[in-house]
């Protein structure tokens, strides 16, 4: 009787602490902490350059033009997004989300999409000079097309565009 009694007083210990702890330091989730959502919007033509945009989400926004030289998209969403001739040079799209996106035109040069997911996205005619696509999930017949152009290395990773898509 004596063991049951100490176990019972020693949980609701532990749950008068716990209740505490999260009453005393109450915080948002990690996932919410500064999220910005640009979701179905016009951004054609913006200026996103040098932003620090980790973790910001662009479902189905409209990003005709928009230039993200220099940008932190590190773990961005970018889904259903239209980049045509966006400007995303030098950019840094690592872990990022860019699931049908269309791409077509835009300027990727230098850009790091190191461990990205671009599946069902389109490259079209885009400048992927110096890119970083390593362990990027991208669809085979867009790396077939990639790798007809791709040249250079990436300054700041020193990977090459060739390798990082696996060129032969």
């Amino acid at each position: 009787m004596k063991k049951i009694l100490l176990r019972f007083f020693g949980l609701i210990l532990i749950l008068i602490l716990a209740f505490g702890w999260v009453i005393l330091n109450p915080k948002p989730a990690l996932a919410q902490i500064n999220t910005i959502n640009y979701n179905n919007i016009n951004l054609e033509n913006r200026d996103f350059s040098h932003a620090d945009l980790a973790g910001v989400t662009f479902v189905g926004a409209e990003m005709r033009g928009t230039n993200f030289q220099g940008a932190n998209l590190t773990n961005a969403i970018l889904t259903k997004g239209v980049l045509l001739k966006a400007n995303l040079e030098g950019a840094n799209l690592s872990g990022a989300l860019v699931d049908r996106v269309t791409m077509d035109g835009a300027n990727l040069k230098n850009a790091i999409f190191t461990e990205a997911t671009l599946t069902r996205s389109r490259f079209f005619d885009a400048e992927i000079t110096g890119a970083d696509f390593t362990d990027a999930l991208i669809d085979r017949y867009q790396v077939s097309l990639m790798c007809q152009r791709a040249d250079g290395v990436n300054p700041a990773t020193g990977m090459s565009t060739r390798d990082s898509l696996g060129c032969k």
